[in-house]
Parts: structure tokens; C-alpha cells; sequence
């Protein structure tokens, strides 16, 4: 998939820069697998603003992803479609009985090839398998973190994880954070890599494209008053002077905050960077 670039008519459309729309096969989605995607504007149910940065935005449906591939039987691929919910692309197949569903869409998953969930599904892009019946080295997306849970892990666009040995009950995944954790080797997970991996490329050019995401501008804090942000005050321009915090001060941007009592803490074998 190629980056799409505009002639710089405009200060805005200069620099900007979106995918192209090559591999997109179908433009409206389809009807039965969509739901109604409400918003809150960041808003809890007294009103007030909890999640920072959020409102407006274009309307979008949501797509009923199907993460578990539960589903036994050949499935044919028949459109890649866009996503606005996601980073990835999302392909629809159909069963043999007419049945679709919506899963995401891997790299070089093309309209007529077929994808299968199964133990003996061969290992081909876009098929499914527990993590016990993958071979050491295969790259993996959708990763399930309990059995039957539903792939939650590996999903954004151009990611993947390599399943790096098997040992007992549990399987040893390298993430693309570079964490090496264990997994339940029950967990079922799809072979290759998420698509659109020119995602990361995007460059949205104008401040209108952010407002046309739902996200609302966000203000520095070493540009507020002491009161403020703990980053705030100062003569003319400051740094802070103090070790980077929220509003709240509560530490962040590379300062760990993970709770080490966490139970699954044990599965970890190796940080992230």
C-alpha cells in the first residue's frame, strides 16, 4: 500500500500525507455487522470531563470484529474493507452456509483466497491455531491472553509477535514492545503480520485532521500557571524543573508506574524497553 501525497496548495496539505486506498475493495460496510458507536465526549455519567482531549469528530459505526475465530470451517475471503475504529484494515469472509463476519486484515490477505480457524489449519496468513500447535518462529497477530477471551493483544497495524519456544503448559512470545512474556499455549492466535503497515507514515498535516478524529487540542504544561500543571509557572520560559508529571502528579514518560503485586507480574520473563 503506497503514501498518498498532495500538491502543496495550501500550508496544511503541504506536508500531509495518508494512505493510499489501493487495497480497499468495498466502501460501505457491511449492514449486519455493524453497531451504533456512541460518544461521551470524554464525559462520565455526572457530566463531567474525565478523559482529557476528546469531542467532536466525523460520525462512525462500529464493525463487530470477530478476535475469537472460534468458528470451524473454510472461510472465503470477499472484501478489504476500511476501518475507522482501528489502525488495521479489516477483511470480510464468508462461510460456506453465507455466513460473514468481519476479522482483521493481515499482509497479503487478497479477495478469493481462504482463511480457516482450526488445530489443523495449515500455517497460511490469515488462519488461526492454538499457540500449542505453532511451530517456534511463526509470527503471529490477535493474540488470545486466556483461552476463549478473544484475540486482545497484537492488533494495531504493521504489528506482530514471534512465538520463540514452548515450554510445559505455556508458550514465550516476543512482543513488539521487545517483552518476552508467557502465554497460555491453549490461547489461540493468527498467523502473519496485522496490514496497512504504511499506517505509521501518516503525517495529518493540519490541525483539522485531529479535530476530524475526535481529538481536541491539547495544551503544553509548561505553558499553564503553577496552579495548574506541576510544569506550570516560572519566569518567561521554564522547563518544569521537576521530574515529567500529569496534572495530577502522578509520574510519567518513562518513569515506571507498573504495580509489581500485579498477579500476572510472574509471566513476564523480559521488560519491555
Amino acid at each position: 500500500m503506497s503514501i498518498k501525497r498532495y500538491k502543496p496548495l495550501s500550508p496544511a496539505k503541504r506536508f500531509a500525507t495518508r494512505v493510499g486506498k489501493s487495497e480497499i475493495t468495498k466502501q460501505t460496510p457491511e449492514k449486519s455487522l455493524t453497531a451504533v458507536k456512541k460518544r461521551t465526549g470524554g464525559r462520565n455519567s455526572l457530566g463531567r470531563i474525565t478523559v482529557r482531549h476528546r469531542g467532536g469528530g466525523s460520525k462512525r459505526k462500529y464493525r463487530i470484529i470477530d478476535f475469537k475465530r472460534q468458528r470451524p470451517g473454510v472461510a472465503n475471503v470477499i472484501a478489504i474493507e476500511y476501518d475507522p475504529n482501528r489502525s488495521a484494515n479489516i477483511a470480510l469472509i464468508e462461510y460456506e452456509d453465507k455466513t460473514k463476519a468481519y476479522i482483521l486484515a493481515p499482509e497479503g490477505l487478497k479477495v478469493g483466497y481462504t482463511v480457516e480457524s482450526s488445530d489443523t489449519a495449515p500455517l497460511r496468513t490469515g488462519n488461526t491455531r492454538p499457540l500449542k500447535h505453532m511451530p517456534e518462529g511463526t509470527i503471529v497477530h490477535n493474540v488470545e491472553l486466556n483461552p476463549g477471551q478473544g484475540g486482545i493483544l497484537v492488533r494495531s497495524a504493521g504489528s506482530s509477535a514471534v512465538l520463540t519456544s514452548k515450554e510445559g503448559k505455556y508458550a514465550l512470545l516476543r512482543f513488539p514492545s521487545g517483552e518476552v512474556r508467557m502465554i497460555n499455549s491453549s490461547c489461540r492466535a493468527t498467523v502473519g503480520r496485522v496490514g496497512n503497515m504504511d499506517h505509521e507514515k501518516i503525517n495529518l498535516g493540519f490541525a483539522g485532521a485531529s479535530r476530524h478524529r475526535g481529538r481536541r487540542p491539547r495544551v503544553r504544561g509548561t505553558a499553564m500557571n503553577a496552579i495548574d500543571h506541576p510544569h506550570g509557572g516560572g519566569r518567561g520560559k521554564s522547563k518544569g524543573g521537576n521530574i515529567p508529571s500529569t496534572p495530577w502528579g502522578k509520574k510519567c514518560k518513562g518513569v515506571k508506574t507498573r504495580n509489581k503485586n500485579k498477579p500476572s507480574e510472574k509471566m513476564i520473563i523480559r521488560r519491555k524497553k
